[in-house]
């Protein structure tokens, strides 16, 4: 199944949210184009997706919606109303999804209504590469745990600076007006003993169909975003060595000569003071002895 970079990019950053078909919890994200679709599914022990183009939402539309004569973006647009607001917790009460998995994958049914005539899709998944895993899930996963412990740290450091503050109050004569308020020194290895004790276990009794909230899918895209632009950095970064790597070959008059660009690349050497002492000018290569150049190489 050939995956569009296009969608696959912007697929991305779209977060991944909690769904139910039937019994089964999944998380699932998706992204519609007016070049087609691609949908990522996962029941957290297999990753499917499907990625289908105009060509073959047009094919697939009139086999299972021969009655229904309307353009390809149509199906795609109907499709899109049905499923954003699935993935976001508020399902059309007159669509019905299911869904069949296999070996060989998972197909997610839909049912609804198109121009006042039933309406029927089928999403024919197939096992996604490991490559597609890990940018989609494991990476942006690793990445978003760094993101909340520099967090978590952060927020410690509040809290030891409050308690701080308070403290001065205290030794100062304040008192509290109302006693219920007081509160005890922060102790970080006291606070990460008992959330250990007492609040993980009430993270996994939530079920797994709670693994991305809304403060989660937040800090989601704004970690994939954050990677998108780190590669689009790094493809102009490949692009620019191209174009200099091919000049120095053809020797194109329009490019600059190697060692222009290297004293143009040098951040500290472009913000050098007017005022600091000048260099001395290098001598043109074109005055350079015949004899001496020789001398050089023998």
């Amino acid at each position: 199944m050939e995956v569009s970079e296009e969608l696959e990019s912007s697929l991305l950053t779209q977060p991944w949210a909690s769904v139910h078909f039937g019994e089964s919890a999944f998380l699932a994200k998706v992204c519609f184009r007016n070049t087609g679709y691609i949908l990522l599914i996962s029941d957290l022990s297999s990753v499917w997706y499907e990625s289908a183009d105009t060509e073959a939402v047009g094919q697939r539309s009139k086999e299972l919606n021969k009655r229904l004569t309307v353009h390809v973006s149509s199906f795609l647009n109907h499709l899109r109303n049905l499923m954003c607001p699935l993935l976001a917790g508020q399902p059309d009460s007159a669509t019905t999804f299911s869904c069949n998995r296999s070996a060989s994958g998972l197909i997610l049914h839909v049912k609804s209504e198109l121009s006042g005539l039933p309406f029927y899709w089928d999403f024919h998944c197939c096992p996604a590469p490991l490559e597609m895993v890990s940018r989609h899930l494991v990476r942006p996963l690793i990445r978003m745990n760094l993101a909340l412990q520099y967090q978590v740290q952060e927020l410690i450091s509040l809290l030891l600076q409050k308690d701080a503050e308070i403290e001065d109050y205290r030794e100062s004569g304040a008192a509290l007006s109302r006693d219920r308020l007081r509160t005890e020194p922060f102790q970080e290895e006291t606070f990460q003993q008992n959330f250990m004790a007492e609040s993980l276990p009430k993270i996994f009794g939530a079920g797994e169909g709670q693994a991305f909230a809304s403060a989660l899918q937040q800090l989601y895209t704004a970690v994939t975003q954050q990677e998108v632009k780190q590669a689009r950095k790094r493809q102009c970064s490949e692009n620019d060595a191209d174009l200099v790597s091919t000049a120095e070959i053809t020797g194109d008059p329009h490019s600059p000569p190697p060692f222009q660009e290297d004293e143009t690349t040098s951040y500290s050497e472009r913000t050098t003071p007017a005022s600091s002492p000048a260099q001395k000018p290098r001598l043109p290569a074109a005055k350079a002895k015949t004899k001496k150049a020789k001398g050089l190489f023998s």
